[in-house]
């Protein structure tokens, strides 16, 4: 499972150390003395998190079609 608000705080600091519960912003827990990010800041980059996580998942779709196609050519 990709969480979306974990995926955000990544895209602004990579190496965050945060947990969060069922997608939900507010429960966020900013572990080991991590500085908190502020909550506009996340907000803005959902989206972006959003299509990453989605085209990520595309990308393992169309590598698992790609093998299986070169599989059957590879036994006709």
């Amino acid at each position: 499972m990709d969480n979306k608000i974990i995926r955000a705080i990544q895209i602004i600091k990579a190496d965050a150390q945060v947990s969060v519960s069922d997608e939900d912003i507010d429960t966020i827990v900013w572990e080991n003395g991590e500085t908190p990010i502020p909550k506009t800041d996340i907000e803005a980059r959902i989206s972006e998190a959003e299509t990453l996580i989605a085209n990520e998942a595309q990308a393992k779709i169309d590598l698992k079609a790609s093998a299986k196609a070169k599989l059957i050519a590879g036994e006709a």
